[in-house]
């Protein structure tokens, strides 16, 4: 089972890396779900995640105080808005509303975590 947490979690640091270079892939969420894979199968990775001088300190404010950072909130809802904006004009009615109402959900649980 330690080797599936492992390698699951090395996954999420992948899809966390490739997140890093492309503006519509968040990084920090997947990155939170290799730390929650490493805490299962490999804790010297995790802890080396939690070390990491870019990604620690928002993974360590995650797990300490459930906190998202105002530049990342609001770099979420720009993204869901150009999500929007580019499902309106290009898949029209009634397809819009697929990421309005993704947005309306998820956008106002990002904006109402801790800062």
């Amino acid at each position: 089972m330690r080797l599936f947490w492992s390698a699951l979690g090395l996954l999420f640091v992948a899809i966390g890396a490739v997140g890093a270079f492309l503006p519509l892939l968040p990084t920090v969420p997947f990155l939170l779900l290799a730390l929650f894979c490493f805490a299962k199968g490999n804790p010297q990775w995790e802890a080396r995640l939690l070390a990491h001088p870019k990604w620690g300190p928002p993974l360590l404010e995650w797990r300490t105080r459930r906190a998202i950072p105002r530049r990342a909130k609001k770099a979420a809802l720009v993204t869901m808005t150009v999500s929007v904006i580019v499902t309106a004009l290009t898949a029209g009615w009634p397809w819009v509303l697929i990421p309005v109402g993704v947005m309306a959900l998820s956008g106002t649980w990002i904006w109402t975590r801790a800062e």
